[in-house]
Formats: structure tokens, sequence, C-alpha cells
């Protein structure tokens, strides 16, 4: 059942920037992957759908209720980590997130404790609940992220590149955490990292200059594509030659050697050989189409 419905979304900036063009989505329960190089719009929709900003056109309905009319009973329901966020100097985790229940509406002092203690122990937090979260590696401190956007069971959870700098270690533990609350809710997860969505996202999206350019179940993507990718190890002086020849849509250092994948209907010139596609290659093509588009738009 669809549960959010993003109809022809439009934001532009002061500086001449379109930051949205004409958004549609449809997303149901689970989790729903948003991908997209910097710039792209991804944190623009997010602000929009957080009603954190406006859009100049457009439509969001969250479970029939019109997100834009009604700005409080969306954020009533939501819960948001941004791509940055700040905390309080001095303040442990378990007072900074009683204080933010507080704020989000839980005024019941036994039901508010119940909820902080069972988030701190739900993101592995318990145990240094009286530290500040000044102190906190990033990867804790993303996990308080996750507790505080959690706090009053909300039904549509926003993800902002919640991964981003994180060691490979604290990235897996957040990505069982993402896993473990997705179910019963909608969980938007907005990155630039490929393997966020490949681990976690039945179905995704890939935004590039404010628009929707792709959209679809990873492993249909993935499947679309076998047979039109190729790899050949070149020289690196030989990489614009190439770059000019072929649709190259991805460079790769493999064993200290310089991979270049293309995209082709059928093998592109001897010496090529064919390769299985991922969801990386799935994304870079889909930004090597875009791109070409609007080349073509501009001649």
């Amino acid at each position: 059942m669809v549960r959010l419905k993003i109809q022809q979304l439009t934001k532009s900036y002061q500086n001449g920037v379109k930051a949205l063009d004409g958004i549609t989505l449809n997303i149901a329960n689970g989790m729903f992957g948003l991908l997209g190089p910097n710039g792209a719009g991804k944190s623009s929709l997010m602000r929009t759908l957080a009603t954190l900003q406006m859009p100049d056109a457009g439509q969001v309905y969250f479970d029939e209720t019109d997100v834009l009319q009604n700005p409080q009973e969306m954020r009533n329901k939501l819960g948001y980590l941004p791509q940055d966020f700040g905390v309080y100097p001095n303040i442990s985790a378990v007072d900074l997130l009683n204080h933010l229940a507080v704020l989000k509406g839980l005024q019941n002092k036994s039901e508010r404790k119940e909820q902080v203690i069972s988030l701190l122990q739900q993101t592995n937090l318990f145990e240094v609940r009286k530290r500040s979260v000044s102190t906190f590696s990033g990867g804790m401190r993303q996990r308080f992220g996750i507790a505080q956007a959690l706090l009053g069971n909300p039904q549509l959870i926003i993800v902002d590149e919640p991964t981003a700098g994180l060691d490979p270690q604290e990235r897996n533990r957040f990505h069982g955490l993402l896993n473990e609350i997705g179910a019963a809710r909608v969980v938007i997860l907005s990155t630039h990292i490929v393997e966020d969505i490949n681990d976690l996202c039945p179905e995704m999206a890939v935004m590039a200059s404010g628009k929707l350019i792709l959209q679809g179940k990873p492993a249909e993507l993935i499947r679309d594509l076998e047979g039109k990718i190729w790899w050949k190890i070149i020289n690196k002086v030989d990489l614009a030659q190439y770059s000019s020849v072929f649709n190259m849509i991805s460079t790769r250092i493999i064993s200290g050697k310089l991979h270049v994948f293309v995209l082709a209907d059928q093998l592109p010139a001897p010496g090529f050989g064919p390769a299985n596609p991922s969801l990386e290659e799935v994304y870079f093509s889909s930004l090597f189409a875009a791109d070409n588009l609007k080349l073509e738009v501009k001649q």
C-alpha cells in the first residue's frame, strides 16, 4: 500500500538553482533508497518532505494527509536525521534524548523514560548513556541521531547521508539498525553511497540535477543491464581517447591497473570482455544517460 505520494514537486532557490524539477514518487512501507551525486537535489527533497521548506509547486500526501497544507500533522508522524546535526555541549545522551522527547510532545514522564531507555538499548548506546553526546564518535553520534528520530514512534523516517564518514564496522552496525526499524513504516534513505542502497533497499530511485532519472527495484535494474556492460584494462594515457570513442560510464583501479567500463548492446571493440553488472553500473549508466540527454537538449 502506497503511504507517501509525491506529485510534481518543484523548488528553485534565489541563486537560480532548480533543486527539484517535477519530482513524482509513490512510496510504500519499508526502506526506499534515494541515490544521487552531491548537488542532485536529494537534501532539498528531504527538507521539503520534512516540512522545513515549502516547494514552489507540487503536492505531498502521507496517509492521505496533505502534508503541505497540514505540516504540523506531518511533523507528528515524522522522524528526521539530517545530514548534519548539532548537539548541546556537556549534556549526556540520556538527558538530551529526554529533552528532545519533551520537545516532541512526550509529556507522560514514565512513558517518556521507558521510551528513552528502550531507544538507547536499541541503538546500542545504553552503556554510554551518561556520556556527553559531543564526545561520541561519528558512528555513535549517528546512532544517537536515529534514536532521536525514533522518538514518538514516527511512521515516516528520513535519513540523509547517514553513513558518510563512518568506518566499515560502524557502517555495518548502522545498516543493521536501519534494517530493524524499516519493516512497519516508511524509511527514506538518501545517500550517494551505492552500497547503502544495495544492502538495504528493495526499492530505489536515482536523482540528478533535480530530476528523477531512474526508478525501480535494484535487482531488476541490474538484470536490465546484463549483456550491456563491458570492461578492458588500458593505459592511463589512453583514457581520454577511450572516453571520446566509447560510452564509458566509469573507471576503476583494480590491482593497480586501470579498468574502463563501457555501455554497449554488443561487443564494443576487440579486447573488451563482458562484465557482470552491479548496482554501481546501474547508477553510473543512469548518470551517463542523463548527461547525454542534457547535451542533446543543448545542441
